[in-house]
C-alpha cells in the first residue's frame, strides 16, 4: 500500500496543444509512476506559451485531474519561453547581506525587461573554477505577469502550485534519475508545438541554455498553407486521418523541411557553445517532446552535428504501475519526459 505524503507533488505539464499530470511515489527501491495522464488542448486556448483563455484551460486541468483519478491537490508546474531568463553568473565573493543586490545589479544587464517586472531567484553554484574569489551563480528570471497568468489558472483549477520550475530544469531532473551522466557531456533537447529548449550538461550541471521558437506546430502550419485548411485539419492530415487530401510525398517533404529547419538551428547553437569551450564536445543528444516522434528527426540530427542521438526514457529507472497502459504509455513517453521531472519535486524545494 502506498500513501501520498505532504510533501510529495503532481507535476502538471502546460503546453500549447496538450496538458500532461503525473503522480510518483518513492518506494524503497526508487519511484513508482502511480497515475498518469494526457489531455490535448484546443487551438487557440494558450499561443506560443501565452494563456489566452484561462477559464476553459483551467477547466480542462480539472477535467484532467478527474479522468486519471489524481487527488493531490498540490502540484509543480514549469514555464519557459522569452519571458523567462536563465543565466549564468560569475560575481566575485560579497557578504551574504549584499549578495541579493549584488544579483539583481548584475542581471539588469542581461534582462530585456523592467527588473521591477520580474520575479528573481538565483542559485549559488559554488566557487569558480579559474578564480576561487568569484562564486558562480544560476540566476533565474520570469516576467511576473507571464508566471502569474500560470499560476491563477492552477488556482482557478482548484489546485495549489507549490512549485514553479523552468521547464529545461525539470528535464534535467528527469534526466539524472534516467542515465549514468557522470562522464559525457549531453545535450538535453525538447522540441514542443512552438518551442524548442536545448540545454548542455556537464558534470550533471547545466553550462548552457537556449529557447528558440520552433517546434512540431511548424509541420501543421505548413500542411494549412498547402492544404488551405485550418491547423485542427492540419493536424488530422499530419496524423494521415484525412490521406487525400495532401500526398504523402508532399507530407514527407514538409517534415523534413522542417527538421532540417531544427538541425540547423540545434547545430547554431552547439557551434556557439564551442566558440567558447572548443574542448566540451557534444558527445550524446537526448531527445524529448513531441519532436521526438517525427520520423527520421533523430538521424538527421546525428548526422548533422555528429553526436550519438537518442529519444528519451523518462521511466528507464520508474517501476510502473500495473493499471497504466504500457502500450499507450511508450507512445506519449517523450512528451511526458517534462512532467517526469516536475514530479520529483518536492514542497520545500527551492
Amino acid at each position: 500500500m502506498f500513501f501520498v505524503k505532504k510533501n510529495d507533488l503532481i507535476g502538471l505539464d502546460i503546453g500549447s496543444t496538450c496538458l500532461k499530470a503525473t503522480e510518483l511515489l518513492k518506494t524503497k527501491t526508487g519511484y513508482k509512476l502511480k497515475r498518469v495522464g494526457f489531455l490535448d488542448i484546443p487551438p487557440g486556448l494558450i499561443e506560443n506559451g501565452i494563456i489566452q483563455e484561462p477559464l476553459e484551460v483551467a477547466e480542462l486541468i480539472r477535467k484532467l485531474m478527474k479522468e486519471c483519478r489524481i487527488k493531490n491537490c498540490n502540484v509543480a508546474i514549469s514555464v519557459g519561453g522569452y519571458s523567462v531568463i536563465v543565466k549564468k553568473l560569475v560575481l566575485q565573493n560579497v557578504p551574504n547581506d549584499k549578495l541579493d543586490e549584488a544579483i539583481t545589479f548584475e542581471a539588469e544587464q542581461y534582462i530585456p525587461f523592467n527588473i521591477e517586472d520580474v520575479d528573481l531567484d538565483y542559485e549559488i553554484i559554488g566557487e569558480d573554477e579559474t578564480n576561487p574569489n568569484n562564486l558562480n551563480i544560476l540566476m533565474v528570471a520570469g516576467k511576473k505577469d507571464f508566471i502569474n497568468d500560470y499560476i491563477n489558472v492552477v488556482q482557478m483549477a482548484g489546485l495549489n502550485p507549490c512549485v514553479v520550475d523552468v521547464d529545461a530544469f525539470a528535464l534535467q531532473n528527469i534526466f539524472e534519475i534516467s542515465y549514468d551522466s557522470s562522464e559525457n557531456i549531453f545535450a538535453l533537447i525538447d522540441i514542443g508545438a512552438y518551442k524548442t529548449s536545448l540545454s548542455i550538461m556537464k558534470n550533471n550541471s547545466s553550462v548552457f541554455m537556449r529557447d528558440v521558437p520552433l517546434g512540431c506546430g511548424q509541420v501543421n502550419e505548413q500542411i494549412a498553407s498547402i492544404a488551405d485548411c485550418s491547423v485542427e485539419e492540419a493536424e488530422q492530415i499530419k496524423k494521415n486521418e484525412t490521406p487525400d487530401v495532401i500526398s504523402d510525398e508532399e507530407l514527407k517533404n514538409i517534415i523534413a523541411s522542417v527538421s532540417a529547419g531544427w538541425c540547423a538551428e540545434i547545430k547554431r547553437a552547439l557551434d556557439f557553445y564551442y566558440s567558447s569551450n572548443p574542448d566540451d564536445i557534444v558527445k550524446k543528444i537526448i531527445i524529448s517532446g513531441g519532436g521526438a516522434n517525427i520520423h527520421n528527426f533523430c538521424d538527421l540530427l546525428a548526422y548533422e552535428t555528429s553526436a550519438e542521438v537518442e529519444v528519451i526514457n523518462p521511466f528507464a529507472n520508474i517501476e510502473i504501475d500495473d493499471g497504466i497502459d504500457s502500450s499507450f504509455l511508450q507512445q506519449i513517453a517523450p512528451q511526458l519526459a517534462i512532467c517526469m521531472g516536475l514530479s520529483l519535486r518536492k514542497v520545500d524545494d527551492k
